[in-house]
């Protein structure tokens, strides 16, 4: 028999409407609202990410053309693009910041754990950011440049089911370091990063804390070798040394005793120099974490070839980050189909088939084992209402 409600409102209803309530009054996002809610504008904007909607339009027609098929979505009738557009400039961001903070949340309560590679079970984390082009006549705000306007989305991004467990959106001009000095790990984590946030303060303040971290060295870093370490045979390790600062500054904010490890990559024909603070792991065990961050780069691909970060149908800051979170919030949402699924799907199959179903009624669970099976019958009631 046909389920009763639609793909697309079943995955909405993976948050609940009383978190989504409170939400709303923490953030007092719909206060002197007069009729429009914030729950229709959030169906609106997911709607743009899962229909990869380009524009207000797009999405009021699309919502439009779901003839009978709102009400299951918990809205009487699609909203109209002025009132999208408004909604988008004016009510808070913050409220869906808030709700990516949750799904974060049920997301962890489900992750599998991808570390299988890795036998230790410190906490591994990757830090990077992305900066996304804008227009500086249409976005006067966000100046990057003298002629070119961005800005920067910055991610960690938890290795364990490889999803974001922060993020921050900020102008372009913000260096990652400036955002890295503002986060923090449990102790005993492991922080994969490129050279962009490389900083004596930074290594310091983290072996203080007992954070570990794994990042690209710096060509001209001042150092003295004070041991070398025994490599281990037929790997790609050319080199693994223990080693002090010696410039100025090094030595005053990061006085302690750091590890250089080099390693060669057959694929690149290139020789890759590591620093981190960790003395205990195999030295090709310190080559691995570092090519494990190149998970986060995936997730930048999926984030913006697989739903709409790139195009925004909105001009206004607000109107921006409210897309961006949501962009967030519709990522997080398919990890969990796939934490929850057993059939070991693709997050760029999975998004692109269901972007095909949105409005098909089908049970969401039973799709997600079986998408290709036989469609069922309408719905009786619907039947029932055309009769």
């Amino acid at each position: 028999m046909a389920h009763n409600t639609s793909l697309f409102a079943q995955l909405v209803k993976i948050i609940p409407g009383g978190v989504f309530e409170r939400a709303v009054r923490e953030t007092r996002a719909e206060h002197g609202a007069k009729g429009f809610s914030c729950y229709t504008q959030f169906v609106g904007m997911l709607f743009c990410q899962f229909a990869n909607a380009d524009s207000l339009r797009e999405v009021c027609d699309g919502l439009r053309a779901a003839c009978g098929k709102l009400n299951h979505l918990g809205i009487q009738k699609a909203p109209t693009k002025s009132t999208l557009s408004y909604a988008n400039k004016h009510r808070p961001w913050q409220l869906y910041f808030n709700l990516f903070g949750y799904m974060v949340q049920q997301c962890e309560s489900v992750a599998p754990g991808k570390k299988g590679r890795f036998r230790f079970k410190n906490p591994l984390y990757s830090l990077d950011s992305t900066t996304v082009d804008l227009c500086l006549s249409l976005f006067p705000w966000a100046k990057f440049r003298q002629t070119k306007g961005a800005i920067k989305l910055h991610v960690k991004l938890s290795h364990d089911g490889y999803m974001p467990a922060f993020a921050v959106v900020t102008d372009g001009s913000v260096a990652d370091i400036t955002i890295a000095r503002t986060l923090s790990f449990p102790e005993g984590s492991i922080v994969a990063m490129d050279r962009g946030y490389f900083d004596y303060g930074l290594f310091g303040a983290w072996t203080r804390q007992g954070i570990f971290f794994v990042t690209r060295m710096k060509d001209n870093a001042a150092y003295r070798v004070v041991k070398s370490l025994p490599l281990p045979q037929r790997r790609n390790i050319l080199s693994d040394e223990i080693i002090e600062l010696t410039s100025v500054t090094g030595r005053n904010i990061c006085p302690f005793r750091l590890r250089r490890v080099v390693a060669w990559d057959e694929s690149t024909q290139r020789e890759f120099v590591f620093l981190t603070n960790h003395l205990e792991f195999g030295s090709t065990t310190i080559a691995a974490i570092y090519k494990d961050r190149w998970a986060i780069e995936s997730f930048f691909k999926s984030l913006k070839q697989d739903l709409t970060i790139k195009s925004f149908i909105g001009t206004s800051e607000n109107a921006l980050k409210t897309q961006i979170w949501t962009a967030l919030i519709s990522l997080l949402l398919l990890r969990y189909l796939q934490f929850r699924s057993r059939c070991g799907w693709s997050f760029c199959r999975l998004v692109r088939l269901l972007r095909l179903n949105l409005f098909s009624y089908r049970d969401l669970w039973r799709w997600l084992e079986n998408p290709f099976e036989e469609p069922p019958d309408r719905p009786t009631f619907q039947l029932a209402l055309n009769i």
